[in-house]
């Protein structure tokens, strides 16, 4: 039998820091992860210590890479827009990582809308103006920190998404790049004709000098310094979290979705070689770029998810483990009436409307903690038939089956209700891990040991399968209580 290879994959995301190590089965050999603190120093600011990103991450890359040296490639996945600015010189941050919840250029992202200047913005970068992406957190960085924009006028100033700055790092300064997929989501990247759009870049003015050059999803992103580890290594696949979450799941043909329940949910649909804006204030992103071809997706973007249930556990104390939320809606029939929109930041796609706060609705003397729990799992069937229905009005593609993946796909109840809400099968892999795992075969393909995105098709495979199983009626009328549930608390 023929040795296996193994790929080391860098997964560093929102609340944690992890290093996984996988064969090319797809089998998990050995994980390490950090919680990563998240400082909170104004109402709507969300920042990160870039340090700590680095500092955490190598910790995990050194604790696996003792179980298993013999790793072929790295390959990276990150939490997408989160923004670092950095002295070239010393590879020190000029000011705190800005993470992509960050509200503080809303009123600048208003003014900017208020000139009529997003349908000229999702034309290049197919994003609707939101202080969400990087572009305007640079800005601020430039305008706001003291000797950051005579840096940046001095050529010393570099930018990068977090795989860029992990690349730096990993590499002793020597590379700075990122790749199609995290560059689609700063906003200053045409996604259109692949590059860097100069006119974008004078809007917000931000200097091109700053910028990481930009490189396929499967490519040469560098080497390790030798003097890190005790040998080196290629970094050869880098993709967005999402994106790389999409390979994981094999979504390789054009209507395809993979949608993933974590603290949000994030659903993805293949849309193929043809760049096409959404009529339905959905994203268009790059999926992903080989060989400099790129493949397109549309994306829709649900706030909370997995975080209606820690609200319910963490914040009312209705359950004390989360995994007790499925046996609780499963104890009543229905939620009796009951509605629950988790719109604690608002609403994401495609309402877009960050003003809306969270209700519970249809609330009756006879409601119990039991309908309150059923109605927020039912919820994330609800907010992504929103999505689906998004999805087929720019493309009159209905998907064959839903592929999802995240923490919250561990509750059978919830799993079975969306299938049933989406009047759509819905596969759950077998691997969990799924955004690693996209960045370790994206690191398989770099190294030549997968040939092509085929060989990844192959490995993908279900541990459940769920079909529909309430009747139609039910479903639609249970969506039309959700509809009117949502223009009530639009009209607030």
């Amino acid at each position: 039998m023929t040795q296996q290879h193994k790929f080391l994959a860098i997964d560093q995301g929102t609340t944690s820091s992890r290093a996984i190590i996988f064969s090319e089965d797809g089998a998990m050999l050995a994980t390490s992860q950090k919680e990563l603190r998240l400082y909170y120093p104004q109402n709507g600011w969300v920042e990160q210590d870039a340090g700590e990103i680095w500092s955490d991450t190598f910790s995990c890359i050194r604790e696996v890479l003792k179980q298993h040296p013999d790793v072929t490639a790295f390959g990276i996945t990150n939490q997408r827009e989160t923004t670092i600015l950095w002295d070239k010189r010393t590879g020190d941050p000029v000011y705190n990582a800005i993470v992509w919840q960050d509200r503080r250029t809303a009123e600048f992202c208003a003014e900017l809308k208020s000139k009529g200047l997003e349908k000229k913005i999702s034309e290049k970068t197919g994003l609707l103006l939101d202080p969400y992406f990087s572009a305007t957190k640079i800005k601020w960085i430039l305008d706001h920190v003291d000797g950051a924009k005579s840096l940046a006028e001095q050529g010393h100033l570099a930018f990068g998404t977090v795989d860029s700055w992990l690349i730096w790092k990993l590499t002793g300064g020597t590379r700075h790049v990122t790749d199609a997929t995290n560059a689609s989501r700063t906003m200053l990247f045409n996604i259109v004709t692949n590059q860097w759009d100069d006119e974008l870049l004078t809007l917000f003015g931000i200097p091109k000098s700053i910028l990481p050059e930009v490189l396929d999803t499967v490519a040469e992103f560098g080497i390790t310094d030798e003097k890190l580890l005790p040998k080196t290594y290629d970094i050869k696949g880098v993709a967005g979290d999402q994106q790389a979450a999409l390979i994981g799941q094999a979504c390789f043909e054009v209507g395809m979705v993979k949608s993933t329940y974590g603290t949000g949910c994030f659903a993805l649909m293949n849309i193929g070689k043809e760049f096409k804006t959404s009529g339905h204030k959905l994203l268009t992103s790059i999926g992903y770029r080989l060989n400099g071809k790129t493949t397109y997706v549309l994306e829709g973007s649900i706030f909370i998810a997995g975080a209606a249930i820690q609200f319910l556990r963490d914040n009312i104390g209705f359950f004390s483990n989360a995994s007790e939320s499925e046996a609780l809606a499963n104890s009543v029939q229905d939620t009796n009436g009951v509605y629950f929109i988790p719109a604690f930041t608002g609403l994401g796609a495609p309402y877009w409307n960050p003003d809306v706060r969270g209700a519970i609705l249809g609330l009756t003397r006879d409601s119990t903690r039991a309908h309150i729990t059923r109605a927020a799992l039912e919820a994330q069937a609800y907010q992504t038939k929103d999505l689906m229905n998004a999805f087929y009005a720019d493309t009159k593609v209905a998907p064959e089956v839903i592929r999802v993946d995240g923490g919250l796909v561990a509750n059978k109840f919830m799993v079975q209700f969306l299938s049933d809400i989406l009047e759509t099968p819905v596969d759950v892999p077998v691997c969990r891990e799924i955004t690693a795992l996209g960045a370790a075969y994206l690191a398989a393909l770099g190294s030549g040991v997968f040939e092509s995105l085929d060989d990844i098709s192959k490995k993908w495979n279900a541990s459940q399968h769920f079909q529909p199983t309430l009747h139609k009626q039910t479903a639609h009328k249970l969506y039309d209580g959700w509809k009117s549930s949502v223009e009530s608390i639009l009209k607030i």
